[in-house]
């Protein structure tokens, strides 16, 4: 009797085992247009799951999570429904450029001490459910150099509470602020506003859509 038991008890932990490493890491990108659009074909949600499948990575589960116009407190208010009830192993959180944006184009937007509080909840309440986070400073509003852009300023206000944010919670960022303006720098010798990385100064283009793959899978790899 014994025996039969140890035996039975062998499987279940073999089956345990194997269950464990057939098991995906889930990996929910929580954001706005960008996000929504990173699902479609060229999206970066389905350009990182095609470049993965190519490298035969097969032990991650990419799911897209945006919503267009979203803005911090919008995340924070459907994150129950559209992030914890899908029960991810890793949120990545891409937000920001509405809060700026909307500002100066519908009057609206956040102050930069309300943005930081809800980014803080939304971070808190997925730790809670020890749930790893990575963040994302907000890329472009306009892709002009020197900062001559309309909402530069602001937008530099509010990536730099992202980093600090994510030095406070030792967690990783996928700094695209800092990535963008270096690349625009350097390779958009006609200043134009749009048309580099992006279709209208803030949606990624084929390029755009491209970089930032390759920036949110070293993001996710940092997670520990």
């Amino acid at each position: 009797m014994k025996k039969i038991l140890g035996v039975g008890l062998l499987v279940m932990l073999i089956a345990m085992v194997a269950f464990k490493a057939d098991k995906k890491k889930k990996v929910v990108f929580f954001g706005d247009s960008i996000t929504e659009a990173g699902v479609k074909p060229g999206g970066y949600i389905t350009v990182l799951k095609d470049k993965l499948a190519k490298e035969n990575i097969n032990d991650y589960e990419l799911v897209g999570a945006g919503i267009g116009g979203n803005k911090v407190y919008d995340l924070y208010l459907r994150m129950e429904t559209d992030v914890l009830a899908q029960q991810p192993d890793i949120v990545v959180i891409y937000v920001g450029v509405n809060d700026v944006w909307h500002k100066r184009s519908f009057g609206t937007g956040t102050d930069p001490d309300k943005f930081e509080k809800f980014y803080r909840a939304i971070i808190k309440k997925l730790q809670a459910q020890n749930i790893k986070v990575v963040i994302c400073t907000p890329a472009t509003i306009g892709e002009r150099k020197n900062f001559t852009n309309a909402q530069d300023g602001e937008l530099n206000q509010y990536s730099e509470i992202i980093r600090k944010i994510a030095k406070s919670e030792s967690i990783p960022v996928v700094d695209l602020r800092a990535l963008f303006t270096q690349y625009l720098q350097t390779n958009n010798p006609d200043d134009k506003d749009r048309g580099v990385l992006t279709v209208d100064g803030v949606h990624l283009n084929e390029k755009g859509n491209n970089m930032v793959a390759d920036e949110m899978w070293k993001g996710i790899t940092q997670v520990k």
